[in-house]
Parts: C-alpha cells; sequence; structure tokens
C-alpha cells in the first residue's frame, strides 16, 4: 500500500510528533511504502494567489479557471505538482492534525485550497452521460482517506450526545465535504482525546491506537455515506423524501443501518 502522510502540527516534539512517527514506523515494518508532507517543515504557502498559475497572466481569469488551466497545461507551481503527484501515487491519504476550533489548522485548509484544484480533484464529468462526478465518484475515486486528531477535549463530550457533537459529524465538512466529495472512501476518524494532559499510559494508548488503526486501514469499513449519483437524491441533490422520511441534519447522509 502506498500511504500519503499529511501532518500539520508546528511542533516536532509533541504528542502529533511521536504519534506520526510511530504510526510511519508501523507502515514501514509492515511492508507499506510512506512519502511524507509535513507541512510546517515545508513552510507550504497556504494561500492562493497568482503566483500558483504564472503562466496564466490575464488577471480576468477567474482563480478557478485559472487554476484548472495551469492543472491541463501543467504549469501549476512546482510545490502543487509535487503534492498532486503524491496524492495520484497514494492509496492511502492520512491526513493528522490538532483540532483547533473544531476544525483543521489554516495550513492543511491552504494545502486543500491549493492542491486539490479543479479539473485534479473536482469539476470532473462523465464522458459518457455529463454527469458530475463527486460525493463518492470523481479523480480521487479508489483511495482511502483517514483523518487522525489530537483534541484536547475528554472523549465523552464528543459522543452522540456531548457538548462538542459527535466527532464524524463535527468533522462532517472535511470528511464527507472535501475527501468524500472527491471520491475518496472515508475511515471513521482515528481521535486522541484529553491531548494536553496525557500520562505515560496515556501515551501508550495513544500509540498503540494510531498504530493499529494505521494497519488496519486497507481493511476497515469506510463511513457509509450515500453517494450523489446512486439514486439517493433528487435533481437538486436533496435526500428522497422516501429515504430517511421525518428526518433532517446531517445523519440522513448516511446509509440506514450504519
Amino acid at each position: 500500500m502506498n500511504v500519503l502522510w499529511v501532518f500539520a502540527h508546528p511542533e516536532q516534539a509533541s504528542l502529533s510528533g511521536s504519534l506520526r512517527d510511530e504510526g510511519v514506523q508501523a507502515l514501514v515494518e509492515a511492508g507499506h511504502e510512506v512519502r511524507m508532507s509535513d507541512l510546517y517543515a515545508m513552510k507550504w504557502k497556504a494561500v492562493v494567489d497568482r503566483d500558483d498559475f504564472p503562466e496564466e497572466t490575464s488577471p480576468q481569469l477567474r482563480v478557478t479557471t485559472a487554476s484548472r488551466r495551469a492543472y491541463e497545461a501543467g504549469t501549476l507551481s512546482a510545490d502543487i505538482r509535487g503534492e498532486q503527484e503524491k496524492l495520484a501515487w497514494a492509496d492511502l491519504v492520512v491526513l493528522q492534525f490538532p483540532l483547533w476550533w473544531y476544525s483543521m489548522p489554516a495550513i492543511l485548509k491552504g494545502w486543500v485550497d491549493r492542491v486539490f484544484v479543479k479539473g485534479f480533484a473536482y469539476g470532473v464529468t462523465d464522458p459518457s452521460d455529463g454527469r458530475t462526478l463527486r460525493y463518492g465518484e470523481g479523480t480521487l475515486a479508489g483511495k482511502r482517506a483517514l483523518v487522525v486528531l489530537t483534541a484536547g477535549s475528554q472523549e465523552p463530550a464528543f459522543g452522540p450526545r456531548g457538548i462538542n457533537g459527535q466527532l464524524d459529524l463535527a468533522l462532517f465538512p472535511l470528511l464527507h465535504g472535501t475527501l468524500w466529495y472527491t471520491g475518496m472512501s472515508i475511515l471513521p476518524p482515528v481521535a486522541v482525546y484529553g491531548a494536553d494532559r496525557v500520562s505515560a499510559e496515556d501515551h501508550a494508548a495513544a500509540v498503540s491506537l494510531v498504530r493499529s488503526k494505521v494497519l488496519s486501514a486497507e481493511q476497515d469499513a469506510p463511513l457509509p455515506y450515500r453517494s450523489q449519483n446512486g439514486g439517493d437524491y433528487d435533481g437538486d441533490l436533496v435526500l428522497r423524501g422516501s429515504l430517511a422520511p421525518g428526518l433532517s441534519g446531517l445523519g440522513v447522509h448516511y446509509h440506514p443501518g450504519a
């Protein structure tokens, strides 16, 4: 298995850093190949600007149009092309970050903004019928994605009735709106809770959790999201009334029984 590990934490000597090292070591020992994108170490530029597509000189072009043209022409900036090559190579994409304000750090959001350009990760249609390929289909279909995060809160607060919201629903914009949107199959997120007060025993448990989850990523069942073009949504992309009747909210986008 080819694994791209995208790491977004400013401190190498952190709990996150040690969990990354343990996870990568476990994968390598099991015979998998790992490539690393350590965004802070790379000094990754997080803002989309015209320097990303230097050959597109017309300021009248929308950014999405200019970036797509540059992608198709192979003239995107070298750092973006390098990350796209890693993504194309990978079977599994691990996104690791500390949970900041219920989301990922800005540097990782900037990685997504700059790398997942139109034509590469979205904006693709089926040539046979013109359907837009997204939410379970698309150029990144067939790949798996695993989110590994650290959170200061304790686990119960991220439970079904916890004040922070159930973790997979709190992360819905990333898991469903970004990763599933581009076609990847999304594994249940792995979280290390109480990350600001971890004992030696807690650390050992966290290491064991991360190692086991990355090693089982090929076999674990992904989150059972509904696909856009599987018949569950109408022409306005609204869930059909016969499905999950009387219910609303993010949970309706899971298949029943999940």
